[in-house]
C-alpha cells in the first residue's frame, strides 16, 4: 500500500505533541508490536501442553492410582532364599566401619623445656624396642646445669658463713650487757632462718642437678615397644586437635603383635553401643567373620576433622562429633594391620535356625490372614497368603510354615504395589544396583556429599545446559532421562556383606 506522510498528533506521547511519522513506520511499528504478541501466546501455549503432558505421564506411569494391576509397571522382587539366609544381619542391626589396628599405641609427647635436636625416623618405619626414635637438644641443658652447679656451690659458701656469723655473734653476746641481749638473741635467731631458707634452696638446686644430669644422659630417646611409626609431628608447626585444641602428640609408635577394631560414632547413634556386648566382625572382602566384644565409647578423645554435618528436620543442618570405640577380639587370626571390617552387635543372627525365617516387615498382616507380595511363575505380582509360625522377638523374623519355597521371589510391601504389576527379579534385571533388596541392617548409604552448587535467579537460553553445580542443587531442568547427566545418571553401587556402599563416580546408562 503506498505510505502516507503528514502531520499526525500523537496523543498517547508526553504532552500531545505533534511528530511527524511515515505511515510506513507506523505499519513497521505496529506489525513487530503483533509479533512480539504472537510470539508470548505461542510461548505460553507451548508451557500449557507441557504442564498437561506431564500430568498425563504422571498419571499413566506412576504405581497405584486407579485400580487394577498396571502392565507396564515394574515391582523389584528379591529372592527368598536370599532373605532367608544366614550372615547377612537382621535387617535391624546398626553396622559400623571399621579398622584393624595394634592392641597397644605408644604416644610420646614434647617436655616444654626440651628441644628435639634431631629424628632418626619416619613414618611407616617399623622399629624395635630399644631403637633410637630421636635426640633431644642438650647444649642449653648443659648451660643449666654448670650455672646450677654455681649457684650450688655459692649456696654452700653462703652457709658456711652465716655459721661462722653465729659463732660470732653467741661470743659477743657472752660479754654483753644485760640490755643487750635481746638484741643479740634476735641477730641469732635471723640467721639460724637464713641457714635454714638456704639448706632448703641447696635441696631443691641438687634435684635440678640431678634432672639435667639425668636427661643429658638421656638425651636419645629410645622405643619402649616392637612396632611401627605412625606419626611424627612436624616441630615448627605441630598439628592441633580440632576438636580439644591440644596440640597433637609429637610422634605416636603402634605395637605389633595382638590386634583390636577400631570404630567410630557419633552423637546420633552413640546409644547404639553398649559396652561389654557381643560384636560380629564381618571382612569386606569374603564371609569370613571373628567374634569380640564393645567397649566403652571413649568421650575424652573425640576424633581429629570429625566433625560432621547432618540434615535436621527444619531443613538445615546441624554439627556432630565422632567418637572412637574399641572391639576387643577373641581371635585376631586372618586379620591384618589397617584391614577394614564392618561391626554389628551379635543377636544371634549368624546361628542357623530350623525352616525359613522371614523378616517381619515383609509381611502384611490383616485380621487373622498373613500374606506377601510375591512374583508369579509369569512375573506378575499376587498376594500370597502365608502361614506363620513362631516370632523370634529378638531377630524380628517370622517362621514361614506354607505358602512360601526358596525359589520364589517377594517384594518389600508397598502401598502403591497392585496385583498384575510386572516383576523384575533384581539379581537378573538389575545386577547394576545390587541386591538392594537385601540392603537390610538398617544401614543408610554413605553418600559422597554433593557439591553446594549456586543456584540463579537468572534467565538461561534453551541451547545451554545446566551445570553440575545447578544440577545438585535442584534449580536445573532434567531434561531428557536418556542424556548424560540426567537422572539415568546414577552412582556406582557395591553391595558387600548386604550393605551398600556408594563411590563417587557417575554412570551413564
Amino acid at each position: 500500500m503506498p505510505c502516507y506522510t503528514g502531520q499526525r498528533n500523537m496523543a498517547g506521547w508526553p504532552g500531545g505533541r505533534r511528530v511527524v511519522l511515515d505511515e510506513c513506520q507506523i505499519l513497521y511499528r505496529w506489525r513487530k508490536a503483533m509479533k512480539r504478541k504472537k510470539v508470548q501466546m505461542i510461548i505460553a501455549g507451548v508451557v500449557l501442553v507441557a504442564v498437561i503432558a506431564g500430568g498425563v505421564f504422571f498419571s499413566v506411569f506412576r504405581k497405584g492410582d486407579g485400580s487394577g494391576g498396571d502392565p507396564d509397571s515394574a515391582v523389584y522382587v528379591d529372592s527368598v532364599a536370599e532373605l532367608c539366609g544366614l550372615g547377612s544381619g537382621n535387617g535391624l542391626t546398626d553396622r559400623f566401619a571399621g579398622v584393624v589396628e595394634p592392641q597397644k599405641t605408644w604416644e610420646i609427647e614434647l617436655p616444654s623445656d626440651k628441644k628435639v635436636d634431631e629424628i632418626l625416623v619416619q613414618e611407616g618405619d617399623e622399629v624395635k624396642a630399644g631403637d633410637k626414635l630421636f635426640t633431644y637438644n642438650t647444649e642449653e641443658m648443659e648451660e643449666n646445669l654448670a650455672q646450677a652447679e654455681i649457684d650450688l656451690d655459692r649456696l654452700a659458701n653462703e652457709i658456711d658463713q652465716t655459721k661462722e656469723q653465729i659463732v660470732s655473734l653467741k661470743k659477743e653476746k657472752a660479754n654483753a650487757s644485760a640490755d643487750s641481749q635481746l638484741s643479740y638473741t634476735t641477730q641469732i635467731n635471723s640467721a639460724e632462718n637464713e641457714i635454714k631458707r638456704k639448706e632448703y634452696e641447696q635441696k631443691s638446686k641438687q634435684m635440678e642437678i640431678g634432672k639435667l644430669k639425668n636427661s643429658i644422659a638421656n638425651a636419645e630417646v629410645t622405643s619402649e615397644i616392637d612396632g611401627v611409626v605412625k606419626s611424627v609431628n612436624s616441630i615448627e608447626n605441630p598439628e592441633v586437635n580440632s576438636m580439644t585444641g591440644e596440640a597433637e602428640p609429637f610422634m605416636t609408635v603402634l605395637a605389633t603383635g595382638n590386634f583390636r577394631i577400631k570404630g567410630t560414632v557419633n552423637e546420633q547413634n552413640m546409644s547404639a553401643v553398649i559396652e561389654g556386648q557381643p560384636v560380629i566382625i564381618h571382612s569386606r572382602v569374603d564371609d569370613t567373620t571373628w567374634k569380640g566384644t564393645m567397649t566403652a565409647v571413649d568421650l575424652e578423645k573425640p576424633e581429629k576433622n570429625g566433625g560432621m554435618m547432618y540434615a535436621s528436620s527444619d531443613g538445615g543442618t546441624e554439627n556432630s562429633s565422632n567418637y572412637p570405640f574399641y572391639v576387643e577380639l577373641e581371635t585376631a587370626e586372618g586379620l591384618m594391620l589397617g584391614q577394614h571390617v564392618y561391626m554389628e552387635m551379635d543377636h544371634g543372627q549368624d546361628e542357623p535356625k530350623e525352616g525359613m525365617w522371614l523378616d517381619s516387615y515383609y509381611i502384611v498382616q490383616e485380621e487373622n490372614d498373613a500374606y506377601v507380595w510375591a512374583a508369579t511363575s509369569k512375573d506378575k505380582m499376587e498376594k500370597r497368603s502365608v502361614s506363620l509360625g513362631e516370632f523370634d522377638e529378638e531377630l524380628q523374623k517370622y517362621q514361614i510354615l506354607d505358602g512360601l519355597a526358596e525359589e520364589d521371589y517377594i517384594a518389600f510391601p508397598d502401598e502403591s504395589i497392585q496385583e498384575g504389576d510386572n516383576a523384575v527379579k533384581n539379581i537378573d534385571q538389575a545386577p547394576e544396583m545390587g541386591d538392594m533388596g537385601g540392603m537390610g541392617n538398617n544401614e543408610v548409604p554413605e553418600f559422597d556429599a554433593a557439591p553446594a552448587g549456586g543456584g540463579s535467579d537468572e534467565m538461561v537460553d534453551d541451547e545451554d545446559e545446566p551445570s553440575d553445580e545447578e544440577i545438585y542443587d535442584g534449580d536445573a531442568d532434567l531434561g531428557d532421562p536418556g542424556a548424560s547427566g540426567g537422572v539415568d545418571a546414577i552412582q556406582d553401587v557395591e553391595t558387600i556383606d548386604g550393605s551398600a556402599v556408594f563411590g563417587n563416580g557417575l554412570e551413564e546408562e
